[in-house]
């Protein structure tokens, strides 16, 4: 599985004691990261370890015992099973929902629709693996409500989470991919290409959630962080990267 890592450490009194592990969905890869340096200051003895990729496969390693602290999915439902299930340490929060995105380097993405991907001249679409990653999920269920899952199936290619699909448009391996808007918003991406918001219409919500797993229950940096989680400061960079937050009107 493609993962990134980010780890930040708070201050120079901290102590190896002092840390979270995150497990996140890869469409937070951009604003999560901000998230932690902000946090860190606001908390300089601790540090927070952010691991991103697919909520599926996530899930799958908290039930085996992965020492993640906190779960981070872009399918709400993931944490809510966890939590019927005894992994949870804390209620299941809604965070945010996500939207998709038709994304490409080489053409006007901004004027595409999901019909032109059926064009002769796009070889190959990239999206998530819709076993594991909701957002491939969502990108399949777009593609069927608009009409062209036949046309294009033969052309996609899987990533195994949204950032590696936003990797193989990037590196030229495919013409188009359909993306999370978060992804499409970062500085890192969109000096590279250009992107067309996909009805949400086509597809059900991507309504994500976060948990403190069970072995954190009593971590208090870990508490801390999902209290900062519903700050202003936290709501004000999940919302420069295209998310819709709890309470918020599409």
């Amino acid at each position: 599985m493609l993962i990134f890592v980010c780890l930040f450490a708070a201050g120079q009194t901290a102590h190896a004691g002092e840390k979270i592990t995150i497990a996140a969905a890869a469409d937070l890869k951009f604003a999560l990261d901000e998230i932690v340096v902000l946090f860190g200051k606001a908390h300089p003895v601790g540090r927070v370890e952010t691991i991103y990729g697919s909520s599926g496969k996530f899930q799958t390693q908290i039930r085996q015992g992965a020492p993640f602290d906190l779960y981070f999915s872009a399918d709400i439902a993931y944490p809510r099973a966890l939590k019927e299930e005894g992994f949870a340490g804390s209620e299941v929060q809604p965070y945010a929902v996500g939207r998709i995105v038709l994304w490409s380097t080489s053409r006007d993405a901004a004027r595409m629709t999901l019909a032109d991907l059926a064009d002769s001249s796009i070889r190959k679409i990239a999206i998530a693996n819709p076993k594991h990653a909701p957002y491939g999920k969502r990108a399949e269920e777009a593609l069927k409500a608009s009409g062209v899952w036949e046309k294009v199936e033969a052309k996609l290619v899987y990533g195994e989470n949204v950032a590696q699909a936003a990797q193989f448009v990037q590196t030229g391996n495919a013409q188009a991919g359909i993306v999370a808007l978060s992804l499409a918003l970062s500085p890192e991406l969109a000096k590279h290409g250009g992107y067309a918001l996909i009805p949400d219409s086509l597809h059900q919500p991507l309504e994500q959630g976060f948990i403190v797993t069970k072995r954190a229950a009593g971590n208090p940096l870990a508490r801390a962080f999902a209290r900062f989680m519903a700050e202003g400061e936290a709501r004000a960079v999940m919302a420069r990267y295209g998310f819709v937050l709890p309470g918020e009107v599409k």
